[in-house]
């Protein structure tokens, strides 16, 4: 990431959208950013996996868990496929577990919280959608930036 998530505030106040502060960081690179991709489902994670397997490009995979606090929907194992797939990283509206694991992958990675029990693999999930929560509308295609002060989206790059 080019420049600090409280840089970019300052400079484009009347440009983004800033995010309640609830995330925790899990991952191993506390500062990312890139262009969103969005996913919606509640506690499957199989879409996460898939979505997962594919060239991240450098994207931010947001995954819409409606905020449960049941389960997890992504673990170390899906989170070195961001890692190996080129992904800057995952927003999890939702759980992670395997957090040992999930800080040694050079990923960025936000959630609610961890919780050890595992997601249904039952395929039910939505892409591409625009998923809202934390106070923040986040679209299929605009930019997520984000770092240890917060997280923060815009509809296009952000320079200084």
């Amino acid at each position: 990431m080019s420049h600090p998530v409280t840089d970019l505030c300052d400079a484009h106040s009347d440009k983004i959208q800033v995010a309640e502060p609830m995330f925790a960081d899990f991952g191993g690179e506390m500062a990312f950013s890139g262009r969103i991709h969005t996913l919606k489902c509640f506690e499957d994670n199989s879409f996460v996996r898939s979505e997962l397997e594919q060239p991240g490009e450098g994207r931010v995979l947001v995954v819409d868990g409606g905020g449960s606090m049941r389960c997890a929907l992504l673990g170390g194992n899906l989170a070195k496929l961001a890692e190996d797939n080129h992904w800057a990283g995952v927003v999890v509206y939702g759980c992670v577990r395997d957090v040992e694991e999930i800080e040694a992958c050079a990923v960025g990675v936000k959630a609610l919280a961890a919780h050890p029990l595992k997601s249904r693999k039952q395929n039910i999930g939505e892409l591409g959608l625009s998923v809202r929560f934390a106070g923040v509308e986040f679209r299929e295609g605009d930019y997520l930036y984000a770092d240890a002060d917060g997280m923060i989206t815009a509809t296009q790059a952000l320079e200084l």
